[in-house]
């Protein structure tokens, strides 16, 4: 599940499909903003561990000789003389080595830095999720990792649902990466199209084939039209139409899926998965077929 934009209602849909498939598995690999959780009603974690990516460069003050070569070097600006003693900044720091190299006496080594907090929860389901601490740029690696955690959890599961990340950056390469399906949640709006085209190319790459469901359809019918436009040119199917409707934001707040509830938005959703499972149940075989 993915969109080109935030605030499309992404995980909206995504919670709704993954309760309507009864999915074993399902992961949220939104690790800049993960809110799945909220939805799922998971309570317990069964497994949380640090995630490690670039190391950061760390100063032992007591043998340091104040040189000042550390901060003279430094292309980031990451060292700071405070009271007669160097720190370094982890949010500035990349993690380069320079300072390490240069420094006379070896008072700087590279430590391992903890840049996300991976989090599994199991419960008759497997739900795998993340979320990147601030200043980190290793986004990408730790999508991966969590889609890892769950392939080696659940790797019985017949399918999963990943609800991944706004954007076309590496988290959302990272989401795509083998996946069998692609679903598109589109708004109509002029930047919920312009995005909507970016993530169609971006998915085009993997050559995977993709499916588009509007959001709000009925919110600016000239932008949806654009959109039912665009997706008939490029041969991309138009699979759902999700009506505005305030119960979504009031079973959101309560911590619901909108098929919890009867409203007009989770009809919708309920008659796209109609025409969703027959995908579903045509790649389980596949996948059972090649176990065999």
């Amino acid at each position: 599940m993915l969109s080109g934009k935030g605030g499309t209602g992404k995980t909206t849909v995504s919670s709704a499909l993954i309760k309507l498939s009864e999915a074993k598995a399902y992961a949220d690999c939104d690790v800049d903003a993960p809110n799945l959780h909220l939805i799922m009603s998971h309570t317990e974690v069964s497994k949380n561990r640090d995630f490690y990516g670039l190391p950061k460069a760390a100063i032992n003050q007591k043998i340091c000789i104040q040189c000042d070569l550390c901060r003279k070097m430094c292309q980031f600006d990451a060292v700071e003389k405070i009271n007669n003693s160097y720190c370094i900044h982890d949010l500035a720091c990349e993690g380069c080595g320079v300072c390490e190299m240069i420094c006379p006496v070896r008072a700087i080594t590279l430590k391992p830095s903890v840049v996300g907090d991976l989090m599994l929860y199991q419960n008759g389901s497997v739900f795998s999720t993340a979320k990147i601490r601030m200043g980190s740029g290793n986004s990408g690696k730790l999508v991966t990792a969590v889609k890892q955690e769950l392939k080696a959890v659940a790797p019985q599961a017949s399918f999963a649902i990943i609800d991944g990340s706004p954007g076309i950056g590496c988290p959302v390469i990272a989401s795509l990466s083998g996946v069998d399906m692609v679903l598109i949640v589109a708004e109509p709006s002029v930047t919920g199209i312009s995005d909507m085209k970016r993530i169609i190319a971006t998915a085009n790459q993997f050559l995977t084939p993709i499916a588009v469901c509007i959001n709000k359809y009925d919110v600016n019918t000239i932008q949806t039209k654009r959109i039912e436009v665009y997706c008939r040119q490029h041969h991309i199917s138009i699979i759902g139409y999700i009506p505005y409707d305030t119960e979504v934001v009031q079973a959101v707040n309560r911590n619901q899926s909108i098929i919890d509830i009867d409203c007009k938005a989770g009809s919708a959703v309920r008659k796209m998965f109609g025409i969703i499972e027959p995908f579903l149940k045509h790649t389980i075989r596949t996948k059972e077929s090649k176990n065999e």
